[in-house]
Order: structure tokens, then C-alpha cells, then sequence
């Protein structure tokens, strides 16, 4: 049992979207001071975290740091489940889109940018161009941050 939260023993989910689900409906009453902190916070901040999150899991997989890239992958998954609640993206909705990719392609593999499978996987709205520009995300040029 764990002795910090006992509570957190029960119904524990057996596949990564169980886990994100739990974890969601976690987040409508925190546990801890921490994630209460954390939800409160503003969608800026929140996506921030996560960006931060993804970069220290590239950089623990460029370093060979195996264990440092399972940890980080953890804290990437909690900052995206952080972010999906406060944009109130259910994760049977990511599911979903996965499972439409996979009909389509095969995988559930990011949108292919051209060929027919383009134009069977086009959906209304279109990713957001606005942050992202080629090499360069928002002020950080990742060419230049892996160097």
C-alpha cells in the first residue's frame, strides 16, 4: 500500500488511457497542494510544463539516460493529462482521433502532409501553425537546442 496516499490504491487502470482517465478525474479534486497549485494555474503555464517536460525527455534520450527518460516520460504524461482537463479534452477523444488514424494508415502516426490519406484524414480544424514555424517553436529554435 502506499503509505503518502493511500486512496491512490484503488481501481488502478491497466493501459495507459485508463491511467490518463483516472488521472483526469483526479484533477477535479487534487490530492495534493502541488497539483491543486498546478490546476490553478493558467493554460499558458500549464502548457509550458509540458513543453519543458517533453524537452527533458529528449534530452534523457539523447543522453542514454534510460531511467531519467522513464521518469521524465511520466511527468510529460502527467502534464499532458494536467492540460487535457484544463482544455477539457476527454482521453476517449484522443482514443478516438488514434483509432481514425489507424483505419486510414495503419498506425496512429502523425497526419501525413501530403497523398491521398491527407485527404481522408483532413479534419475542420487545422493544427495551430500559429507557435509553430518551421525549425522553431515559439522563441526556441530546436535545431540550435540539441547542439
Amino acid at each position: 500500500m502506499n503509505m503518502l496516499h493511500p486512496n491512490t490504491q484503488a481501481a488502478r487502470p491497466a493501459d495507459l488511457f485508463g491511467h490518463m482517465e483516472h488521472l483526469i478525474a483526479q484533477l477535479d479534486s487534487p490530492p495534493t497542494a502541488r497539483t491543486a497549485k498546478l490546476t490553478a494555474s493558467s493554460t499558458e503555464k500549464k502548457a509550458r510544463k509540458l513543453v519543458e517536460e517533453a524537452t527533458e525527455v529528449a534530452f534523457d534520450a539523447l543522453s542514454g539516460n534510460h531511467d531519467g527518460l522513464i521518469a521524465e516520460s511520466v511527468d510529460l504524461l502527467y502534464h499532458l493529462a494536467v492540460l487535457w482537463h484544463d482544455r477539457g479534452i476527454d482521453p476517449s477523444e484522443v482514443r478516438a482521433e488514434m483509432a481514425r488514424r489507424m483505419s486510414v494508415l495503419g498506425i496512429s502516426e502523425k497526419l501525413p502532409k501530403k497523398g491521398p490519406a491527407k485527404k481522408l484524414l483532413k479534419r475542420p480544424a487545422q493544427p495551430c501553425a500559429l507557435y509553430r514555424q518551421g525549425d522553431q517553436i515559439g522563441p526556441v529554435t530546436l535545431s540550435g537546442a540539441l547542439r
